[in-house]
């Protein structure tokens, strides 16, 4: 990721629904070091701040409604939400949750895009996102796996302006260039009813170490450590409760 800090229509967050949020707290301390402190007010729901050091990365929540899977989250910043929320209707998206204040964090909603994979919008307030990108443990890398990729990319071009860098096997999005992201066309090796979905990566110093210590925690390894052509080498991952994700060796990102 060329961003190092939440930019308006960029990645600035990334939370995990858990079914069980002690397990993850668990897993992703042994997997990535973090220190999970989840927030005491009966309101926050037990709402999960996940820290290195002093900088909060990332966030384990419980499942909120019985539809939720268990599953990643991404979130893009944006200056105002409901005015995004009426772009992504326009553009032909949908609205999972509309604007909703959060303390005095921010604003937020859920939405999808035309292809249905969900994600966040986040206007912050007193809190920005990540303190941290691109360190061993932080995120690094946004991916949308995604069946309908002209119809999903005239999507986010429109909403949040995009650029995109295309090659024959790799779509990359950016901001102004700097490119934070990239698009996978879900093929046949996809299970039909696997949905098209936003995956985070987070960088990590060994990947095969990374892979293990998931394994050791009763995590999975769904996509064994491979490099990629001019490209950084990488994995992904599985947690115990089923929410997936990836993981890329730091100072790859070219």
């Amino acid at each position: 990721m060329k961003l190092d800090k939440p930019v308006p229509g960029g990645p600035c967050w990334t939370e995990l629904g858990t079914s069980d949020l002690e397990a993850a707290k668990r897993f992703y301390a042994d997997v990535f070091g973090w220190r999970p402190e989840t927030d005491p007010r009966a309101e926050a729901g037990g709402y999960t701040l996940a820290h290195l050091g002093d900088a909060a990365v990332a966030a384990l929540t419980p499942l909120f409604q019985e539809s939720q899977p268990v599953a990643w989250n991404v979130s893009f910043a944006v200056p105002d939400v409901d005015t995004t929320v009426r772009a992504v209707r326009e553009a032909g998206g949908s609205v999972v949750l509309e604007p909703m204040d959060v303390f005095d964090l921010g604003r937020f909603a859920v939405v999808a895009d035309p292809g249905g994979a969900v994600f966040q919008l986040w206007q912050a307030r007193s809190f920005a996102g990540a303190g941290l990108f691109n360190a061993p443990g932080a995120l690094g890398w946004v991916e949308l796996m995604t069946r309908t990729p002209d119809l999903v990319t005239a999507f986010y071009t429109t909403v949040f302006g995009w650029t995109v860098n295309a090659s024959e096997h790799y779509t990359q999005w950016g901001i102004d260039g700097a490119d934070f992201g990239g698009m996978v066309e879900m093929g046949d090796k996809f299970p039909h009813e696997v949905p098209s979905h936003w995956l985070p990566y987070f960088a990590v110093e060994d990947v095969e170490a990374t892979a293990e210590a998931s394994t050791q925690a009763d995590g999975g390894v769904l996509m064994e450590p491979t490099s990629v052509p001019e490209g950084p080498r990488i994995a992904v991952l599985r947690d115990p409760q089923g929410a997936v994700f990836g993981i890329y060796r730091a100072g790859d990102e070219g």
